[in-house]
């Protein structure tokens, strides 16, 4: 840069400079070599002043200057300049420039030099197709064709057989999904040097073949090829991809004995593979015995602790990372913060935030992983927080936010969000199973059956993810018809498939359909799991079916040897209960206890049979078990409140009554694409009146029928205790009014709660299906109620 100095200073001070074209160069030769771009300004100026006639070098010289110093529009100028007479056999310049478009992500400019070279007959080498392969490579589809020209080209010039051009062209077939064309150019290859057999290496596990690039470095080894680096990092990547973690020990053997073990490269890249193979304890000890980490060592642990669910260790590691001033980059922050969503860890996940927005660490990945942790710990308020002041949205973030309110009990929310986002982005399948649990949420089966119609005219049926949630959809909205139909139609059922047909059956009562469900899965070969048998077993214990549920469980724990869980148990305790086989689901309990804490569940299960069999010492004893484990849950108090009232036990009714902590309760009826909601004792409902007045003449009618009312249940008005006649004003009795007011005669009624049906609500509605011949469908937060003709699904 000195010499430059003074040779600049000389030349401006000179009132007439009269120098030479090899001068010029010179001088240009050095302002490139320093990327001293201003000076190369003034020195083209200067060219320009004095009328230099500018010939082949001068006019190389001034391209060279301005692209190696940046400026590549300006040495683009240049080249256009001259190129047709003065530059235009300079091959070198050509890929000069081709290269430069390439390094800033210019390929179509880059591919359009080339096909100008062609143009003007300029004798392309090695490099040039090296260059335009790459750049092919890094355009991706669409330019296949023009692949298949330059090949022709390779071919026709003469260089087929030279190694730099068919290593190029190997990536390139690679990239394009054209394996066997890239195994026929290196079968081809007379001469393979390391970078043709790293080539063939990278581009089968890139393309999902690892075991086949696997055995191309053994071919390597075979043929006695040397190794470098770049072979055994693409190796030790196929490794991680086999989830082979004892090759990989071996290939890390392997590679300490050739020299390679303390590159840093190779180190980080170990890291990954036993990560990704699960063995933390290998990764750390190679972590720990590095000589220096890059932000890529650090990120490696911490997404292999995340991905292994250790989310303590994931965030200690981030915290260390800091405290040894190593700047986290995207892939750290987006890790850190998938451990954070892991373990629900909400106070970590706003430091993380904090640090974020301090460094100003901005972009759409992390953008996505923030809403995602959020949604994960709950916090649907920031989640939405960041999403709404996202630049830029993609799918990824609309299926996050859709699928957070889903998993959040915000399906309103999510379907309102769904409706926005077609104004946007288009919905792809994913977003479509994040979208249908919500309209299952809401028991919306008109909402589900608009999505299910969009999913068939945006041709996404064939995704069994989203075959499985419609299924899934259907059973909890109550159109178990429906589901069963589609069940039908699915030729490729797997096992989420079966399972969640089993759960429909289950939830409505149809356990016998339920059985012979599963009995059919397991003659078509598939094994079930932990999730099935829950299904079955509760399905049992709905039904009454005592003997196929006890044989259900031992096939579980004896045949499939898997190890029962607390809700396998439940349903257990359910079955004997409902069964009237109190003091055996009593001792069940006991005798699982020396293997299991029971929970509330399955306390619970038991106090409900007490109930359906009016056993209150038993109920007492076990519902003080439950007070100690869930002191807070309402559910229960007034579950023994209504024992009490069965019986009669006003007094004790009363003392619970103190105890209890109400939650609100609602119901709620979809109508006209409408969801009405309404809460206990609702009175500002427009309908209000008429509603009032129309359950006041079912009560009048279900007296004069012979129906009295005995206030069985213990969460009626105190005053109102002992008075017959007594219909409650609790959400489910008010929308089903509703729904008869509003819905055409004859149309289903479809009612969803979210707590647990009042028992008079409950004769209410049996009573109402058969007085005015309407089908009640009522969910409940336990299951379904089919009302028809004045029975219910349920036995009760």
């Amino acid at each position: 840069m000195g010499n430059l100095q003074k040779a600049m200073n000389i030349i401006l001070k000179l009132k007439k400079t009269n120098l030479d074209v090899k001068t010029y160069s010179n001088i240009l030769q050095l302002c490139a070599e320093s990327k001293a771009l201003n000076y190369g300004k003034k020195v083209h100026n200067l060219i320009c002043l004095d009328s230099v006639d500018i010939d082949y070098v001068l006019g190389s010289k001034l391209v060279f200057m301005y692209v190696s110093c940046g400026d590549l529009e300006q040495g683009r100028r240049v080249f256009d300049m001259f190129c047709d007479n003065v530059v235009k056999d300079n091959v070198f310049l050509w890929n000069f420039l081709m290269n430069g478009y390439v390094k800033i992500g210019e390929f179509n400019e880059c591919l359009c030099l080339f096909e100008r070279m062609m143009v003007l007959s300029v004798a392309p080498d090695s490099y040039t197709f090296s260059c335009v392969f790459k750049c092919l490579g890094l355009v991706g589809d669409g330019v296949v064709r023009l692949g298949d020209m330059v090949h022709g080209c390779v071919v026709k010039l003469g260089f087929g057989f030279d190694s730099s051009v068919v290593n190029s062209m190997i990536a390139w077939y690679f990239k394009c999904g054209n394996v066997d064309g890239a195994r026929k150019m290196f079968g081809g290859l007379r001469e393979r040097d390391v970078v043709s057999w790293n080539s063939m290496i990278s581009g089968y596990v890139v393309c999902g073949f690892a075991e086949k690039g696997f055995g191309i470095f053994v071919e390597m080894i075979c043929d006695e090829v040397s190794v470098d680096l770049t072979t055994m990092v693409n190796v030790v990547v196929a490794c991680a991809n086999m989830g082979d973690v004892k090759l990989g020990r071996s290939v890390h053997g392997f590679a300490v004995k050739g020299g390679f073990g303390k590159e840093m490269k190779f180190e980080n890249t170990l890291c990954d593979m036993y990560s990704k193979c699960g063995d933390m304890d290998a990764a750390m000890k190679v972590f720990e015995n590095m000589d220096e980490r890059s932000v890529i060592s650090w990120t490696s642990m911490i997404a292999g602790y995340a991905r292994e669910g250790q989310s303590d260790e994931a965030i200690g590691l981030f915290l260390d990372m800091k405290k040894e001033r190593v700047k986290p980059d995207t892939f750290t922050v987006t890790s850190i913060l998938h451990a954070c969503a892991s373990n629900g860890s909400l106070e970590k996940g706003k430091e993380v935030h904090s640090y974020i927005r301090d460094n100003q660490i901005e972009s759409l990945a992390v953008s996505n992983a923030l809403m995602d942790m959020y949604a994960k710990c709950g916090n649907m308020d920031e989640s939405y927080s960041v999403f709404s002041q996202m630049p830029f949205r993609d799918i990824v973030s609309w299926n996050t936010m859709i699928g957070g309110f889903s998993k959040n009990c915000l399906p309103s929310e999510a379907l309102d969000l769904f409706i926005e986002m077609q104004g946007e982005v288009k919905p792809d399948h994913v977003t479509m199973t994040c979208i249908l649990p919500a309209c299952a949420s809401l028991a919306s089966l008109n909402k589900g059956r608009e999505i299910h119609g969009y999913i068939l005219r945006n041709g996404l049926f064939s995704d069994q993810y989203i075959i499985n949630a419609l299924i899934d959809m259907y059973v909890k909205c109550g159109g178990l018809f429906l589901a069963k139909s589609l069940f039908d139609l699915t030729v490729a059922k797997n096992l989420v498939t079966w399972t969640v047909m089993i759960a429909g059956y289950a939830i409505v009562g149809l356990g016998h359909e339920a059985v012979s469900t599963f009995k059919q899965m397991l003659d078509k070969g598939i094994n079930p799991n932990e999730a099935s048998f829950t299904s079955i077993l509760y399905a049992c214990g709905h039904s009454g079916l005592l003997q196929e549920g006890w044989k259900f469980y031992n096939m579980m724990v004896n045949d499939f040897k898997i190890e029962p869980k607390l809700e396998h148990y439940s349903c257990m305790v359910d079955l004997l209960s409902r069964a009237g086989k109190l003091s055996e689901a009593y001792k069940f309990i006991n005798t699982i206890s020396a293997k299991i804490k029971p929970d509330a569940t399955i306390w619970g299960a038991l106090l409900c049979g007490c109930r359906f069999h009016r056993d209150v010492q038993l109920a007492e004893k076990v519902a003080e078990r439950i007070f100690e484990l869930e002191p807070e849950n309402t559910g229960y108090y007034i579950l023994l409140a209504n024992i009490y009232a069965e019986v009669e036990k006003w007094e004790e009714v009363k003392t619970l009554r103190g105890r209890i902590r109400k939650n609100t309760e609602c119901s709620w009826i979809e109508i006209k694409g409408k969801v009405n909601i309404f809460v206990a004792g609702d009175k500002d409902n427009p309908e209000a009146k008429r509603i009032e007045a129309l359950l006041e003449k079912m009560r009048m009618e279900m007296r004069q029928d012979g129906f009295s009312n005995k206030i069985k249940y213990g969460l009626v008005n105190e005053n109102d205790m002992g008075k017959k006649g007594v219909i409650c004003g609790h959400s489910e009795a008010l929308a089903i009014g509703f729904g008869i007011l509003k819905l055409p005669p004859g149309r289903t009624i479809r009612v969803t709660k979210n707590l647990r049906v009042c028992g008079d609500c409950h004769e209410i509605a049996k009573f109402i299906s058969k007085d005015l011949e309407r089908q009640i469908v009522l969910r409940d937060s336990n299951r379904f109620h089919h009302f028809k003709d004045g029975f219910c699904s349920c036995r009760g």
